[in-house]
């Protein structure tokens, strides 16, 4: 069993020390970063859902134990201490929010420790994490959990955007596992009963999270790909598709490109990693759909004639995914805003510029951060981008006027539909061009 801790060890320390994504380091042994580490465990199925499950949940909540360590420590632990820091972690995550019993999460956290090399530290890991199993619960309960485990410069963005009330249902929406949401290509209410989904107001169907998806019913033949709620609204806001030639940037892992393509459009997929394109692909050939799928940089890529439509799902600092990963609140800072910020006019006045007279662009982010949504369109239309926009009526997202902003925008927040499980941050604007 300690196999799964090194592992879930080994993938902690990619992502805070090294800032590797969640999914990265889950894949890829810690070789990789140290060529002198050892190789990373082979692990079955079982025990590879349990390291994901304790890497994700330390991660959601290490604001909270972060607090608790800290508050149980006599002095904080050295900057030079950080693996030490790192297995207390992991401890601390099973014994508070795993209901992992004492014995075994203290004793495979010292062998741990000891495996790692840390002797100085044994006594230390024992003793804190004993304290943790004793006194740790009653400390959580006293915790403000939301504001603990969202970054500060999150809080505030979100507190200034919408208003702190919402601000902590978004960080309280945070704290759970995203359910698995799945796309259908033909009929969602005949797929409910044999995947044991509900059929969300949208057209999505919702499963518990666990398991492996490709064991459900119907994947192998194609019938459907896994979509969040959020991401499978934009590619609905062009109206009737058949025939028409329309561009998926920033196509890869595909969703989007999917739903285009089932929908009848004639759909081009761009996107410049050609690893990434790999994946669509398969995903599509699993499909049983079709689209021209091109690996370039679409802010110099340009095709032979205009196109009816443009879908820019645009790179952004995607926190509007910490549901799905928790990662993100480790990994992103505020300047990558700015910077992304900039790629995203880039892409925005590129995406314009390849669409036909009358034809329209769907923008979208999966971020909460206002700049990379409604300003960005703003700035580009006072920029004097030759477009209007489109404003999206409640009755395109089935009825769910809290989706649609004043200027008619898609703005889906983490707390939407919290009753059935929240979505994903989500921005989407639609544009024609005049």
């Amino acid at each position: 069993m300690n196999a799964s801790r090194t592992r879930a060890f080994q993938a902690l320390e990619a992502i805070l020390r090294h800032r590797r994504g969640l999914e990265d380091a889950l894949a890829q042994p810690s070789r990789d970063i140290d060529p002198g580490a050892a190789a990373a465990p082979d692990l079955d199925e079982r025990d590879r859902a349990f390291v994901r499950l304790l890497v994700a949940t330390t991660l959601r909540r290490l604001g909270q134990i972060d607090d608790v360590l800290t508050a149980f420590l006599a002095t904080p632990l050295p900057p030079r201490a950080h693996r030490a820091q790192d297995v207390l972690r992991l401890g601390a995550a099973q014994l508070l929010f795993l209901d992992t019993p004492a014995h075994a999460a203290v004793d495979t956290a010292v062998e741990l420790a000891r495996e790692l090399g840390l002797a100085a530290h044994l006594k230390l890991v024992n003793a804190l994490l004993r304290r943790v199993s004793r006194e740790g619960r009653d400390r959580v309960a006293g915790q403000d959990a939301e504001r603990l485990n969202t970054p500060d410069w999150l809080w505030e963005s979100w507190s200034t955007a919408y208003g702190e009330a919402i601000c902590r249902q978004i960080a309280t929406a945070h704290l759970a596992e995203a359910p698995l949401d799945i796309s259908v290509k033909g009929d969602p209410a005949a797929w409910a009963g044999p995947l044991a989904a509900d059929l969300l107001p949208t057209g999505t169907l919702r499963r518990r999270p666990g398991g492996s998806v490709e064991r459900l019913p119907g994947f192998e033949e194609g019938a459907w790909w896994v979509q969040d709620a959020a991401a499978a609204l934009p590619a609905r806001l062009f109206g009737p598709l058949a025939g028409r030639r329309i561009a998926d940037l920033c196509a890869a892992p595909g969703g989007k490109t999917a739903q285009l393509a089932a929908a009848g459009a004639e759909v081009t997929a761009l996107d410049r990693s050609a690893a990434r394109l790999d994946r669509l692909k398969r995903n599509l050939s699993r499909l049983g759909l079709e689209a021209r799928v091109e690996t370039a940089d679409a802010a110099v890529w340009r095709p032979e004639r205009p196109f009816d439509g443009i879908l820019l799902d645009a790179p952004c600092s995607a926190t509007g995914t910490l549901r799905r990963h928790p990662d993100a609140a480790s990994l992103k800072r505020p300047d990558d805003v700015g910077r992304l910020v900039a790629a995203q006019s880039r892409l925005l006045a590129a995406a314009i510029d390849m669409t036909a007279p009358g034809g329209l662009v769907i923008y979208c982010t999966c971020s909460l951060q206002p700049e990379e949504g409604a300003a960005a369109i703003d700035a580009a239309i006072r920029s004097g981008a030759p477009v209007r926009r489109v404003p999206i009526t409640p009755s395109e997202v089935a009825g769910l006027a809290e989706l649609v902003t004043p200027d008619g925008d898609l703005r889906c927040l983490p707390c939407h539909l919290a009753e059935k499980g929240g979505m994903d941050g989500f921005f989407a604007a639609r544009l024609e061009r005049q």
